[in-house]
């Protein structure tokens, strides 16, 4: 009897050391909704290499389970070294699938920053304006202008501040024309859980402070009350809007993701 216990725990060992090494499990929610479970290395190289496969094919990134093999990748720094410029070059092949627009990183840098100074040359310009014309061009260049400009920026400079580099401005879709800027995503990788998180954050945290600023300009000069009521109301507005939509959808959700990574 000793002895056929003796033999099972030796089957039992055997086959317990053949068994692939796994990553550490990474429970937080996918690009698609669903958990994910346990991910081993054989499991990120069939990922992947599904997924290169159906981009060369002009295809999408959807049921290949590359973001799965992504987030296994995140949990492991080793798998970060091995895998970031691979992933870099699948995510890099997609997004030239799917945006509507793009240009290079410096070209759209360079036209972001001067439409910035368009924004503060008519912010300063409405100063000298008279009722009602100040009070909109006031709204027409900061709520408007520096809102837009502001928001990749923001991501763009704390990303570079974290190490990491840009590829291209885009925009992604025509029912949402906001520019957004893409980041190179292996350096993205690289970079480490909290630095990416805040990447993310930045963003939002410029669009939400920039009609709060333009309010107090706007309360200190000699602008329309309407004015200022509706720059509150757009400031009031996008905090509305961050915790019902960008939480679970947009930059807010990302931060949280990828501060669950740490």
């Amino acid at each position: 009897m000793l002895g056929a216990v003796g033999t099972i725990s030796n089957q039992v060992e055997t086959v317990t050391t053949r068994l692939p090494a796994r990553v550490r499990v990474d429970k937080t929610p996918a690009h698609d909704g669903h958990r994910r479970n346990d991910v081993n290395i054989d499991q990120v190289e069939e990922a992947l290499s599904t997924a290169e496969s159906a981009v060369a094919e002009g295809g999408g990134l959807a049921g290949t389970g590359f973001w799965r093999a992504v987030g296994a990748t995140k949990r492991d720094p080793g798998l970060v070294d091995r895998y970031s410029d691979r992933i870099a070059e699948v995510d890099r092949r997609a997004f030239l699938g799917w945006a509507v627009f793009s240009v290079g990183a410096g070209v759209g840098t360079a036209l972001m920053a001067l439409a910035t100074l368009a924004g503060v040359a008519l912010i300063f310009w409405s100063y000298g304006l008279p009722d009602p014309w100040n009070g909109l061009v006031m709204l027409g260049g900061g709520g408007g202008v520096l809102v837009t400009t502001t928001h990749g920026l923001g991501h763009l400079a704390v990303g570079r501040l974290a190490g990491m580099r840009f590829t291209h401005w885009f925009v992604g879709s025509l029912s949402r024309p906001q520019p957004g800027v893409k980041v190179d995503y292996a350096t993205y990788l690289r970079a480490g859980p909290r630095s990416r998180a805040w990447m993310h954050a930045s963003g939002a945290l410029v669009t939400k402070i920039v009609p709060f600023v333009l309010l107090a300009l706007v309360l200190a000069g000699d602008f329309p009350p309407w004015a200022a009521w509706l720059l509150a109301a757009q400031g009031v507005l996008q905090i509305i809007t961050a915790a019902l939509w960008s939480v679970r959808m947009s930059d807010w959700k990302k931060f949280r993701r990828e501060m669950s990574y740490r």
